[in-house]
């Protein structure tokens, strides 16, 4: 007799099947607003969130509140005799709808700086997990631990009015940002550094103070780290870690809670993982041809095998974007004026240039350019900071930002449990054979 995993195999191949069957026959018809190929293929184009800290455009790219990153670049304040924008300012923008000024900034560096101390049972859960844990396993169970200074579940628990939840979300929030850069360097530097820690410095930004932590004293290493908290914190609502932060705090979890729960969906590799694997690529890419900077013929060569073996090219394709994503051009730009003479760079630029014609050339794919994951990495490694699993976790910090920021309205606005209304393919099959509705409540 079959075992429960074996049945439950044969069971899902059979009904996989009836699907494709239906999708091909049926997939267009519209179940009340939505057709059946949108219910049964990730919601894609169903419009059933509010965010109101950034919309994305799919021939315009991302804009936080209304501001295009070329925009921020321009108009949000920089540090001393920097060029980036500093992601507290942005943080502003997404919170209050305004364009902060230089005092609304360092008001609110000082406010994370007040908030950034990390208590010692945060470091020890660390400590607790072997040290080859994944970094983003090290990190989910940080912020789990850093719960137990949640300020809303406290006053819930002490039966806080429903119009104060906003202020505690607001307090946990502006806690839990703050204290994620010493978090995150924590296990950078337990990891890969032999446990040599490095203290916060009081006297810098946010992110500058993340790179110092970190172990990188390069100037330009922390304005990157400005550029990347900045474009990473937020791509409206419905990618997997802004919803998943969105649909948790609906209970009325807190943030801790609702933030873990995102940074697990980050960890994946179809969303914030991809910067890992995109940088794993061109790694291997480089040992196979044995070769520092592949030509355009060996590239073009490279990525019709990896196409050819049923793979995708990490970092080109996105589910929304139709064009090249802003936030890697905002990055090339930077390696342009920092460092145009590095060879995984000038590989990345170079990719760029042979890919899309090859995915348009296939005819199936709707976006043939690079989002943001395509870039990232060869900046960091030009730093030194070549350990690629740690990038989903330098996303993490900065995808806090927005998800947070976000989260503070869920509370304001007083947005209900999310319960969305799910069907079974046997209901799907009597309905498409006239027999019954589909909808309810």
């Amino acid at each position: 007799m079959a075992n429960t995993k074996e049945r439950f195999k044969e069971k899902a191949d059979g009904v996989a099947a009836e699907i494709k069957d239906i999708l091909k026959e049926h997939g267009s018809k519209k179940i009340g607003e939505v057709t059946l190929s949108q219910i049964y293929q990730g919601m894609r184009g169903i419009t059933g969130l509010v965010t109101e800290t950034s919309l994305l455009d799919a021939q315009e790219g991302i804009r936080f509140r209304g501001f295009s990153i070329p925009e921020l670049q321009q108009k949000l304040p920089k540090a001393n005799g920097g060029t980036e924008p500093l992601p507290e300012g942005l943080f502003h923008l997404m919170l209050l709808g305004e364009l902060p000024t230089e005092e609304d900034v360092h008001d609110i560096t000082a406010n994370w700086q007040r908030r950034s101390h990390v208590p010692n049972h945060v470091f020890a859960a660390i400590e607790a997990l072997p040290k080859d844990s994944h970094p983003m396993t090290q990190f989910v169970i940080a912020i789990m631990a850093l719960q137990t200074e949640s300020k809303f579940a406290d006053r819930y628990a002490k039966g806080m009015a429903k119009k104060d939840y906003w202020e505690a979300v607001f307090d946990d929030s502006m806690d839990l940002i703050a204290r994620l850069p010493r978090v995150a360097a924590y296990i950078y530097r337990r990891k890969y550094k032999d446990e040599d820690h490095i203290h916060p410095d009081g006297l810098l930004d946010w992110a500058g103070n993340f790179a110092h932590m970190l172990g990188y004293e390069d100037e330009t290493f922390r304005e990157l780290m400005r550029l990347y908290m900045t474009i990473h914190a937020d791509h409206e609502g419905g990618n997997v870690s802004a919803h998943t932060t969105h649909l948790v705090g609906s209970a009325l979890s807190d943030p801790y809670l609702c933030l873990a729960a995102g940074m697990n969906g980050l960890a994946g590799p179809l969303h914030g993982l991809a910067n890992q694997e995109v940088i794993k690529w061109i790694l291997e890419m480089r040992e196979e041809l044995g070769v520092e900077l592949p030509s355009s013929a060996q590239i073009d060569a490279y990525v019709r095998k990896t196409l050819s073996e049923g793979r995708v090219v990490p970092g080109y394709g996105h589910a929304v974007l139709r064009k090249t994503d802003p936030r890697f051009s905002a990055q090339m730009a930077f390696g342009k004026r920092h460092l145009p003479d590095d060879p995984l760079v000038q590989t990345v630029w170079n990719i760029y240039e042979t890919v899309p014609p090859i995915l348009q050339s296939l005819g199936k794919i709707k976006n043939p350019w690079p989002n943001v994951d395509a870039h990232s990495g060869a900046l960091l490694v030009h730093y030194g900071l070549v350990e690629y699993e740690f990038y989903t976790v330098l996303f993490g910090v900065s995808r806090a930002l927005g998800v947070l920021a976000s989260l503070c309205w869920d509370r304001a606005l007083g947005f209900p449990l999310e319960r969305p209304k799910s069907v079974t393919t046997e209901l799907v099959k009597d309905w498409l054979k006239g027999e019954g509705e589909i909808w309810g409540e």
